[in-house]
Protein backbone atom coordinates (compact mmCIF):
# COMPACT_ATOMS: atom_id res chain seq x y z
CA UNK A 1 0.00 0.00 0.00
CA UNK A 2 3.15 2.01 0.31
CA UNK A 3 5.07 1.95 -2.70
CA UNK A 4 2.43 2.01 -4.77
CA UNK A 5 1.88 5.65 -4.13
CA UNK A 6 5.73 6.52 -3.32
CA UNK A 7 5.71 5.23 -7.42
CA UNK A 8 3.50 7.34 -8.28
CA UNK A 9 4.98 10.44 -7.03
CA UNK A 10 8.15 9.48 -8.13
CA UNK A 11 6.87 8.79 -11.66
CA UNK A 12 4.89 12.04 -11.62
CA UNK A 13 8.35 14.12 -10.39
CA UNK A 14 10.31 12.12 -13.82
CA UNK A 15 7.84 13.21 -16.39
CA UNK A 16 7.87 17.09 -14.49
CA UNK A 17 11.62 17.23 -14.93
CA UNK A 18 11.24 16.09 -18.35
CA UNK A 19 8.83 18.46 -19.22
CA UNK A 20 10.72 21.47 -17.81
CA UNK A 21 14.11 20.61 -19.25
CA UNK A 22 12.23 20.02 -22.88
CA UNK A 23 10.78 23.64 -22.34
CA UNK A 24 13.69 24.96 -21.47
CA UNK A 25 15.47 24.07 -24.03
CA UNK A 26 17.80 21.83 -22.43
CA UNK A 27 18.23 19.33 -25.44
CA UNK A 28 18.38 21.91 -28.32
CA UNK A 29 21.98 21.72 -28.35
CA UNK A 30 23.54 17.73 -27.76
CA UNK A 31 26.45 18.07 -29.19
CA UNK A 32 28.28 21.18 -28.67
CA UNK A 33 29.69 19.30 -25.04
CA UNK A 34 30.31 16.59 -26.36
CA UNK A 35 32.84 18.43 -29.35
CA UNK A 36 34.05 20.93 -27.05
CA UNK A 37 36.50 18.66 -24.77
CA UNK A 38 38.35 17.95 -28.49
CA UNK A 39 39.32 20.96 -29.66
CA UNK A 40 42.18 23.51 -27.71
CA UNK A 41 41.20 27.50 -26.56
CA UNK A 42 42.92 29.61 -28.94
CA UNK A 43 43.28 32.01 -25.91
CA UNK A 44 45.53 31.77 -22.75
CA UNK A 45 43.87 31.78 -19.60
CA UNK A 46 44.68 35.58 -18.16
CA UNK A 47 46.57 35.41 -15.04
CA UNK A 48 43.93 36.27 -11.78
CA UNK A 49 46.50 37.58 -9.78
CA UNK A 50 47.54 41.07 -10.42
CA UNK A 51 51.42 41.44 -10.81
CA UNK A 52 53.09 43.97 -7.87
CA UNK A 53 54.06 47.20 -8.91
CA UNK A 54 58.78 47.45 -8.54
CA UNK A 55 59.66 50.73 -7.56
CA UNK A 56 62.06 50.49 -11.18
CA UNK A 57 58.85 50.46 -13.18
CA UNK A 58 58.64 54.36 -11.79
CA UNK A 59 61.50 55.49 -13.28
CA UNK A 60 60.93 58.05 -15.88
Amino acid sequence: MILLPIALVFFGLAVFLFWWSVGNEQFEDLDREGERILFDEDTKPRNSAPQPKRDSDNDA
